[in-house]
């Protein structure tokens, strides 16, 4: 047996927690970059939080101006203001968007180079200065998790860098800092956690050598990731149209926190699939938000795999809460992916790529350009080729789920 567990040096999660915040920044350096978007900010509990950080350590620099996606022009401004304080440690509070923002400052922080330096897996060549992760959403897990999700201009599609030594070195999980989240971003941030512990569970499990777990991030499904994956699966299934519908919802806010985190430190391993592939060039072309591409791409992907994990989709049905006590595997996937259809819908989920304004002519290059995403596509658990991708995109296109090529009348 040949696996691995990535994750931060400590891990803190509760309500109240952040108040933490400043002494384990202050531990890790006296010159701090603190990594925010204006929203963020302007929230009084972060702005207190902000202010504690000041009275803890010698310098403070602030970059507020994070935008969605992380795109490079963001980076050069962060590193700026890195150097200006000459920071030693950085801390992110808000989305997923802000902390893969801060993971690549940290990289370049330490390094030196451009951010396209280290594209793909396992490029970062060392430990990159300390980072304090603090979410503000329930969704991506970047807390956690060894990559960062970075927005070419000069490519078609999104690129990640993928390296154990970018995990946080602290993740602090407050929920508390969830209550004000918007309902959109709440539905989006969730599907997208929800997508993580589904991807990472039903990943194609795959052999390993010695140096499989140092050389590579993502390996596949196994024992460990299975259990954080189901129990993740659990805790969102049952929250996440409650905490839509009602932001204040405090127990149904410490789950999405709780599955999240969860659904993080299992695909920090097995890695994510086929939907988050093929989001990556539809992202990028339509500029939609993240987790909506992938919730709206999971069931399709998942309908053309269920040869393969029938079995998989069962069990997910049972932990998910639904009623498949008599049920056969086939039935019980149906049962999973019907009501999946369901939630989708429930929480603002389009059902179809033409209702984000993909244009049916682009799916084939679309999916050439997903199965260029080796390190995540090599996950799916289905066929990888091009004519089986473009059928699950073009399946999505016209929202209809099936296991099959499309032939040309349905096209």
């Amino acid at each position: 047996m040949l696996e691995t567990v990535r994750g931060p040096r400590q891990l803190i999660v509760g309500e109240g927690v952040a108040q933490n915040i400043p002494r384990v920044v202050a531990e890790c350096g006296s010159r701090v970059l603190i990594v925010t978007d204006r929203v963020v900010l302007g929230q009084p509990c972060v702005a207190e939080i902000v202010a504690a950080v000041r009275e803890k350590v010698a310098v403070v620099g602030v970059f507020a101006d994070a935008t969605p996606d992380v795109p490079l022009a963001d980076v050069a401004l962060a590193v700026s203001v890195a150097a200006e304080v000459d920071a030693d440690v950085i801390l992110a509070i808000g989305g997923g968007t802000v902390i893969d923002l801060a993971k690549i400052v940290g990289v370049i922080r330490r390094h030196g180079g451009t951010p396209r330096d280290f594209y793909g897996e396992s490029k970062v060549p060392g430990p990159t200065i300390p980072l304090v992760a603090v979410p503000t959403t329930s969704g991506t897990g970047s807390e956690l998790t060894p990559v960062s999700v970075l927005t070419d201009p000069d490519r078609e599609l999104k690129v990640g860098v993928s390296s154990v030594h970018i995990v946080p070195d602290f993740a602090i999980v407050d929920p508390e800092l969830t209550y004000t989240c918007p309902a959109t971003v709440t539905a989006h941030s969730g599907i997208d956690a929800f997508c993580h512990a589904v991807e990472s569970y039903t990943a194609r499990p795959r052999a390993h050598g010695p140096r499989d777990p140092v050389e590579q991030v993502f390996l596949g499904r196994n024992p460990i990731t299975d259990h954080y994956a189901l129990l993740a699966a659990e805790r969102i299934a049952r929250s996440l149209p409650h905490v839509v519908r009602d932001g204040g919802d405090k127990d149904a806010r410490a789950d999405m926190s709780y599955g999240s985190m969860l659904a993080g430190l299992a695909f920090s391993h097995a890695g994510t699939a086929a939907p988050h592939a093929l989001q990556y060039p539809i992202g990028a072309a339509t500029h939609t938000p993240h987790g909506l591409g992938v919730g709206l791409l999971l069931p399709y992907a998942l309908d053309a795999a269920r040869d393969a994990i029938g079995d998989r989709l069962a069990i997910l049905a049972r932990v998910c809460g639904l009623d498949v006590t008599d049920a056969s595997d086939a039935e019980a996937a149906d049962t999973f992916l019907t009501w999946l259809d369901g939630l989708l819908a429930d929480i603002g989920i389009p059902s179809t790529l033409a209702d984000i304004g993909v244009a049916r002519a682009d799916l084939p290059r679309f999916a050439e350009m997903a199965g260029g995403v080796t390190r995540l596509i090599q996950n799916h658990p289905g066929p990888t080729d091009t004519a089986s991708l473009t059928a699950i995109l073009d399946a999505a296109w016209i929202g209809a789920r099936t296991r099959h090529v499309l032939t040309p009348e349905q096209r």
